[in-house]
């Protein structure tokens, strides 16, 4: 009675990942279920939530309060320009990519890793029989396939999801303080802090890791996983391959690390190159709206929401360490729209320092966040220590910059 009280069927829907289709890898399977059933598994969400909260990775920044994108990348980026401060250091950075992670899942193992984090019994009952034994068929377009039974996988688009995905992988973590794990989701980044040479902790890493996604029925998609290396000394030696299960991982100078283009060279150009592309072409849709006499305040919302929205993604990551022609193309796009809507609007300097501001102060409010430790007050309670720099690219970033903004 109790399981077939939770059963639910499923309806498949592929949606495109990219705008060129090249096989059944490029949609992501999106299952539509029922509203009586999204409002059980929201019970269950909260009920999950209050009894996990303390026990997830604290480098897990997917689905949490307080945590973005933008602290993933902060993060990530503080442990590499702090390592980098010191001499005869690089870094090697391994972006993980998993084949469909949310599929992957074995309801059993969950139970067991759900049991290890204190959720009750019959919680981890439920859950399981909401994994097992499901119905569900694929709808594309006109055509519906006909009904199938799965025992694997957490359905994506349901509620409970992406938190069963961040507790199924909870336990993947990093044991050597050299190397950082950082999740968002199932997007897995290792940082390798190599100091003298020596990258043997940053190996073994990748090598557990390699073993844990086996034992846990996760594989590695080993054409998306590449590595990044970042080496400032004046003359590097070359550096041997990474190899995962016997395959060389390969290596390049810039990646797509959450939205936000990562160069080896720690420079912004790539991304703000995207950027500006995208704000100038939605200048169009503002030139438009002004030929149909749109009044002001309507224009000022419509850049708010459509332009200064772009601007202003990641801000907090990349404008503090932005050259001077950098930021002058952003802000020929604000002057354009200025004289579109014909009204002022904020700079980009001003957002960016209304904005640093403000996350600096919802971390300092949140103990429990992993940035929480870099904001120490002074003795006198009335200052933040500001950390002991060597270089401007540390300099430039979000941390030194927001304790600077708040000392202010």
């Amino acid at each position: 009675m109790y399981r077939g009280f939770v059963k639910t069927s499923s309806t498949i829907i592929p949606v495109p990942k990219k705008s060129k289709i090249t096989g059944l890898n490029d949609y992501r399977p999106v299952a539509l279920t029922s509203v009586v059933m999204k409002s059980f598994e929201k019970l269950v969400l909260a009920y999950l939530k209050d009894i996990t909260g303390p026990l997830l990775d604290p480098l897990q920044f997917a689905y949490r309060a307080n945590r973005s994108v933008d602290d993933a990348v902060n993060i990530g980026l503080y442990f590499i320009l702090q390592h980098l401060d010191r001499p005869g250091t690089y870094v090697r950075i391994l972006f993980v990519d998993f084949s469909s992670a949310f599929n992957t899942i074995i309801p059993s193992l969950l139970h067991t890793k759900l049991n290890q984090l204190s959720v009750p019994s019959s919680i981890c009952q439920w859950i399981t029989s909401f994994l097992t034994d499901r119905q569900q068929l694929v709808r594309l377009g006109k055509f519906t396939s006909s009904s199938r039974t799965t025992n694997t996988g957490a359905p994506q688009g349901c509620v409970l999801s992406p938190l069963l995905f961040s507790l199924y992988t909870n336990d993947c973590t990093s044991k050597d303080p050299s190397v950082k794990l950082l999740k968002f989701a199932d997007d897995t980044t290792v940082i390798g802090l190599i100091r003298d040479g020596d990258e043997s902790a940053y190996r073994q890493e990748v090598k557990e890791l390699a073993v844990w996604c086996s034992h846990n029925n996760l594989e590695l998609n080993k054409l998306k996983t590449v590595e990044m290396i970042v080496d400032f000394r004046r003359n590097p030696p070359a550096l041997s391959s990474l190899t995962i299960m016997d395959s060389t991982v390969a290596t390049v100078e810039k990646f797509k690390f959450l939205g936000c283009f990562i160069s080896q060279d720690l420079k912004w150009v790539t991304h703000i190159d995207s950027i500006v592309k995208k704000a100038q072409q939605r200048l169009y849709f503002l030139r438009q709206l002004k030929k149909f006499n749109l009044p002001q305040e309507l224009l000022r919302q419509f850049y708010s929401a459509v332009i200064e929205s772009v601007l202003c993604t990641s801000i907090t990551v990349w404008f503090g360490s932005a050259t001077k022609s950098d930021i002058r193309r952003l802000q020929r796009t604000v002057r354009t729209a200025e004289r579109i809507i014909g009204a002022p609007l904020p700079t980009l300097q001003e957002l960016y320092t209304s904005r640093v501001r403000k996350r600096a102060q919802k971390i300092i409010l949140d103990p429990s966040h992993p940035s929480h430790p870099l904001f120490e007050l002074l003795p006198s309670g009335q200052r933040y220590r500001a950390p002991n720099i060597r270089t401007t690219r540390r300099m430039n970033s979000f941390f030194p910059q927001a304790i600077h903004l708040m000392n202010s």
